[in-house]
């Protein structure tokens, strides 16, 4: 079985080990057709703190790390240039 994969932006990274990573989704809407982005966000291990806001990042899923953290960083695609 594959681990499922996504691609995010880092939106906080004030805690040790760990980054807070928004994830967008665009669909077009059942009905009326317009695309409409819904953003989840989600808890994930960063084991090196290597992670600054605003970096695209891969993250995959993995075991439960606490009681909200259930994914890692695969990657970091692009970073923010600061």
């Amino acid at each position: 079985m594959a681990t499922k994969e996504l691609v995010g932006v880092v939106v906080s990274n004030k805690m040790q080990k760990t980054v807070v990573v928004a994830v967008e989704n665009r669909s077009a809407h059942p009905r009326y057709g317009k695309t409409v982005v819904k953003t989840k966000r989600y808890k994930v291990h960063d084991e090196e703190n290597k992670c600054k806001e605003g970096d695209r990042v891969r993250i995959s899923e993995t075991r439960p790390m606490s009681r909200t953290k259930r994914w890692q960083v695969a990657e970091i695609i692009s970073s923010k240039i600061s």
